[in-house]
């Protein structure tokens, strides 16, 4: 029992050093950045734009460095880069199995097909774990190191509370290598999906009498910008993804287990 989830983590133990290693290189910069940065000039520009804006792209202050981080990494790199790449990741978990000829291996094993979903599902956790880890590391550090300060349980709650979506993320990838023999039809549906998803959040934050549409994105249940400048957020938000990854979960093994192989 979980051999081919040890071998699916392993195989990703490369990909993961290099996603890390980069994620945290481009954070770097920002915190370096915001400290030579003209913050009064850069207040003053974005107090210029429309509100809609502003709340489109979670940007509520740039004059700390919690608010810029928020701004420049934590609403792109996190919520739609990250987003993308697992939902990518996934598209491939049992597609690439499928086109190369390899699933037909697998399911001889004396393990059902909703086990193997599974295991090879929570290979994922290594990337996403790592990358939140190695990451939250670099911002507290870099902070420090340019002489400011981020409130520690903030951090921890920008980072932790990321899991659940970008697990959402990745079980829509899920469903997408489920029902495609090809992995690259899977991934390209799959970031597709979540970046449409992602549009539509941003789209139609201030869109008068559309705002229910905001509910199907995931997006609108993770926003890391309250919750690393005031640590404020939902548990029903947490809740709604955790509920949402688990019915995406289930159904991809469902169809997993129905479709000819």
């Amino acid at each position: 029992m979980f051999e081919t989830a040890r071998y699916e983590a392993s195989r990703r133990l490369r990909g993961t050093a290099a996603l890390a290693g980069g994620i945290a290189v481009l954070v770097a910069f920002f915190v370096w950045y915001f400290s030579v940065l003209d913050v009064e000039g850069l207040t003053q520009a974005m107090e210029s734009l429309p509100p809609a804006m502003l709340e489109a792209f979670g940007i509520e202050t740039i004059a700390t460095i919690e608010g810029f981080l928020a701004a420049e990494v934590y609403n792109f790199v996190w919520v739609l880069g990250l987003g993308l790449y697992f939902a990518y990741a996934a598209g491939g978990l049992i597609a690439g199995d499928v086109e190369h000829d390899r699933m037909d291996l697998l399911v001889s094993f004396p393990v059902s097909r909703s086990w193997l979903l599974i295991e090879k599902f929570s290979a994922l956790l290594v990337p996403i774990i790592a990358v939140n880890i190695v990451v939250a590391a670099v911002v507290y550090g870099g902070a420090a190191a340019i002489g400011e300060s981020i409130d520690l349980a903030h951090l921890v709650l920008v980072h932790a509370l990321s899991i659940p979506y970008l697990l959402t993320c990745a079980a829509i990838g899920t469903v997408f290598s489920v029902i495609f023999d090809r992995a690259d039809v899977a991934k390209r549906a799959a970031i597709g999906l979540v970046f449409a998803l992602f549009l539509i959040k941003s789209v139609t934050a201030n869109a008068e009498g559309y705002e229910w549409i905001q509910n199907v994105s995931p997006m609108n249940y993770y926003e890391p910008t309250p919750i690393l400048i005031d640590g404020t957020y939902q548990l029903a938000d947490v809740g709604v993804l955790l509920v949402v990854f688990t019915v995406l979960l289930i159904g991809s093994q469902v169809v997993f287990q129905r479709r000819d192989i």
